[in-house]
């Protein structure tokens, strides 16, 4: 299965990996813990259907998985896995996606 990330998911990583820079006083830091969520995200690609959990009552076809204190946001097409957003698990997610889709 192929594994895309959406340009969200993309600018999310890039956020994850400053801020525990920043936090940490190390980018090494924030770079290696991304490493970490793109090889769960990989994971997900090789199992696919297999791992996550269904999240249709935030967005139809929508799963999810925990990855610390993330949840990356993942939906699953043809041969296609596509990761939508990465967010701190401590988010009002009905809210975020809420305001995520009058964006669009």
């Amino acid at each position: 299965m192929r594994l895309i990330l959406l340009d969200q998911a993309k600018q999310d990583l890039a956020d994850i990996a400053c801020y525990i820079a920043n936090k940490s006083g190390n980018r090494y830091v924030g770079h290696d813990f991304v490493k970490k969520i793109l090889n769960k995200c990989r994971d997900l690609a090789i199992y696919p259907y297999q791992m996550g959990i269904p999240r249709n009552e935030l967005k139809e076809d929508l799963r999810s998985f925990p990855f610390g204190n993330y949840v990356i946001f993942f939906q699953y097409s043809d041969k296609i896995l596509s990761i939508v957003t990465v967010i701190h698990g401590g988010r009002d997610m009905p809210q975020y996606f809420e305001n995520e889709s009058t964006q669009n």
